[in-house]
């Protein structure tokens, strides 16, 4: 009998099975995705720089310089990173109203995307401290204690015991921390805006900063309790017994005066 001749295979069917054994392993969406998805995440932070570039120009480049490279009214921009920006926009202090000690804060004016914009492009000038994610700077499972310990070494000096802010030299002053967003507190300690100093990851790590983040959200926080009653700006005992020795005593006095006076009178009727 007269052996059938073995049927040639169509020159595709190696690609189909070859294609078959991807999808099945996912590799097809290896193969094909990341290359798309970053070429669209590149394009969008692209159009984010660009129109980041707009609003800096409207808002930004008559103090900052057209290029963020600063001027008399303004210092330079490169290198400060999007949390810079992120922080000041996201807190009204920028745009300044006017030159001063210090830029108070105020009702901001951007939107968030907006701000996100200003930061994209102010990031493409130098590199300098991103903008953390929620991650970074939740205070959920943060070691409280050990945040109280760190605040009352190197924030008490500006920020009282508290974080009820503080008077310093010059006019300027700390700034309250109650019911600021712990996103701006983690921002502010990356990139220590106006007269408080930096503390980066080599300093301060990420882990302790959210520990500072909890300590403040607790002593300011609803459940939060003042045994010695009114508490006088969370100054402590020392405060409280000045302020009551000085005007306790200042009231007895007078209460004592007013009794001599009144008890001469009546000897004198």
């Amino acid at each position: 009998m007269k052996k059938l001749s073995a049927r040639r295979r169509h020159p595709l069917a190696a690609v189909v099975v070859l294609l078959l054994a991807l999808a099945a392993t996912g590799g097809l969406y290896t193969a094909f995705a990341p290359a798309g998805k970053a070429q669209a995440d590149e394009t969008a932070q692209s159009l984010a720089i660009e129109e980041g570039k707009k609003l800096y120009s409207v808002g930004c480049a008559s103090c900052h310089g057209t290029g963020g490279q600063g001027t008399s009214d303004g210092p330079s921009l490169v290198g400060v990173g999007s949390a810079a920006v992120d922080f000041q926009v996201g807190t009204g202090r920028m745009p300044a109203m006017a030159p001063g000690a210090q830029v108070p804060k105020k009702k901001v004016i951007y939107s968030q995307k907006e701000i996100d914009q200003l930061a994209a492009y102010v990031a493409s000038l130098g590199a300098g401290p991103i903008t953390p994610t929620e991650k970074q700077y939740s205070p959920a499972g943060a070691d409280i204690a050990n945040g109280g310990e760190l605040f009352r070494t190197n924030c008490t000096q500006c920020h009282n015991f508290t974080g009820e802010g503080g008077a310093l030299t010059h006019g300027k002053t700390a700034p309250s921390l109650e019911g600021v967003d712990p996103k701006h507190i983690y921002e502010a300690m990356q990139t220590g805006p106006q007269n408080m100093p930096s503390f980066p990851d080599s300093t301060m790590p990420e882990k302790e900063k959210k520990d500072i983040i909890a300590y403040v959200k607790a002593v300011n926080g609803e459940q939060s309790e003042s045994p010695g009653g009114l508490k006088l700006g969370g100054l402590g005992p020392v405060s409280e017994g000045l302020f009551a020795w000085i005007f306790g005593l200042g009231a007895l006095i007078a209460v004592a005066v007013w009794v001599a006076a009144h008890t001469a009178k009546a000897k004198k009727s």
